[in-house]
């Protein structure tokens, strides 16, 4: 038999008095980024340049972000004080912007937009305005069940591609300007949850409802 104290003990829970040290890392941005060897990366006071076979871009860049190279193309970011929350925050967003500006400068982004609906189609064609808006003188005529057209002007920062009558694929240097873009044509027919139907952005899923019967 077990005595009374010795059951107590076992039963009982240990808190410790002592303070525990809480240190703050940011998992996304401690990860280092890789930088290829046809990258050029010049760092200012306030800017990141980043300049690469498909063109340069500039990323923002606080001051107390500290930048370092631990090996040949591998880039490292640290702030000042991790306890910060704005420090902390920013640290992995920084990470983020200067990883997808090394990417975008070197193989793009891409991605494909698929129309799901009966006699849904889309097509590239020439735009009648030009380049006169900011265009690069396409624009998608798309039939996405509205009593007439729909018609989106390509931006000059886009290269638009139709495979199919009903996938369309987007290219750009910007993760950023290519998430808006994409956005703004998924818009005209968002996916509806009934039936199936709408604008589908990559591997986009919905959840379908059931209809209710009376």
């Amino acid at each position: 038999m077990i005595p009374r104290q010795a059951a107590l003990s076992k039963t009982l829970r240990h808190f410790s008095s002592s303070a525990r040290a809480c240190v703050h890392i940011s998992h996304i941005g401690k990860t280092p980024i890789p930088i290829p060897p046809n990258v050029t990366i010049t760092q200012s006071q306030t800017s990141l340049q980043v300049k690469g076979p498909l063109g340069s871009t500039s990323v923002p860049l606080e001051s107390y972000m500290k930048l370092a190279y631990p090996q040949e193309n591998v880039l490292t970011i640290a702030v000042e004080d991790a306890e910060v929350k704005k420090q902390r925050s920013m640290w992995g967003l920084t990470r983020t912007l200067i990883n997808n500006a090394v990417v975008g400068m070197t193989e793009g982004f891409t991605v494909p937009i698929y129309l799901v609906g009966v006699g849904y189609r889309a097509a590239l064609e020439e735009d009648p305005r030009g380049t006169t808006n900011g265009g690069n003188g396409q624009r998608l005529n798309m039939k996405l069940g509205h009593s007439h057209n729909v018609y989106v002007p390509i931006p000059a920062h886009i290269k638009a591609d139709v495979p199919s009558p009903t996938k369309i694929t987007l290219f750009c240097t910007d993760k950023h300007l290519l998430g808006l873009f994409a956005a703004r044509i998924r818009k005209w027919r968002p996916p509806e949850p009934y039936k199936g139907k709408g604008v589908f952005i990559g591997n986009e899923q919905i959840r379908i409802k059931s209809v209710k019967k009376k």
